[in-house]
């Protein structure tokens, strides 16, 4: 049985950390509500880089659950089954609560979740996570494969806890006829839907590079219509000093 304590920064590895919301959380299978709490907990597990939310059963419509296995449980609705959509914990002290999977993180799970009557996505916000978008008068240059790509000395930076400072350039300051939209879209819980872009003609550069949020969300409101480049591939100067390329989660996608 793994361990289970009540959050205390810092944590200890292999511990499962877990504590109380105020907020009012809701989470919807197209229009179905399916969860509806005023008292759910966040859990982070270990090995996972974002924390999740878990909820008394007194607010969940267990009467839509369908036991699949010793812990997991099939979301139906009518005609349709959405597999392992939700689970308990064996841990005892988490048994009471159910938690549920995110469509947006994993493709299957309930499609809309509302913290108070705000739309969340992807995952619950982390209350230790903080994310910061402020404007900056340095000088940055981002560079790949030696050629200059972007250059500007009006950058939004982005700071966010557990990772490098990302650096978002006005569009104006960027060399977008060396760089080609592509099809990707991604979520953020705290920044909102981001487009890529990729290098033209360059077979040593991973695909989706670069990115932007056109219509970001109120907090980071600042890098609307700026570019930000992969600190982990791209080579990035600020004010005439080279930056060292991170080790982040997202290294290893990266290579090609």
């Amino acid at each position: 049985m793994t361990a289970v304590v009540k959050r205390r920064h810092p944590v200890a590895d292999g511990v499962i950390t877990w504590e109380p919301s105020e907020r009012r959380v809701r989470g919807l299978a197209g229009d179905e509500t399916i969860v509806d709490s005023r008292r759910p907990i966040l859990i982070w597990l270990p090995g996972q880089a974002v924390p999740l939310y878990a909820f008394p059963e007194q607010d969940v419509r267990v009467d839509l659950l369908r036991p699949a296995g010793a812990t997991s449980y099939d979301l139906v609705l009518g005609p349709e089954v959405r597999e392992a959509a939700a689970w308990r914990f064996a841990e005892p002290q988490l048994a009471a609560f159910l938690a549920f999977e995110w469509f947006e993180r994993t493709g299957r799970g309930l499609d809309h979740w509302y913290e108070e009557d705000e739309e969340i996505f992807v995952h619950p916000r982390d209350p230790y996570k903080r994310v910061d978008a402020i404007h900056s008068s340095r000088h940055v240059t981002v560079e790949i494969g030696g050629r200059v790509v972007a250059e500007s000395r009006r950058p939004v930076l982005v700071f966010e806890t557990r990772l490098p400072t990302r650096y978002y350039l006005p569009r104006d300051d960027v060399r977008l006829d060396l760089l080609t939209p592509t099809d990707l879209s991604t979520g953020c819980p705290y920044k909102g839907t981001a487009g890529y872009w990729s290098l033209n003609d360059a077979d040593q550069v991973p695909p989706n590079i670069a990115w932007s949020y056109p219509d970001p969300l109120p907090a980071v409101g600042a890098i609307a219509g700026h570019i930000a480049f992969y600190n982990e591939v791209a080579d990035i100067t600020v004010d005439g000093e080279r930056l060292e390329r991170p080790h982040t989660s997202f290294t290893e996608r990266l290579r090609r």
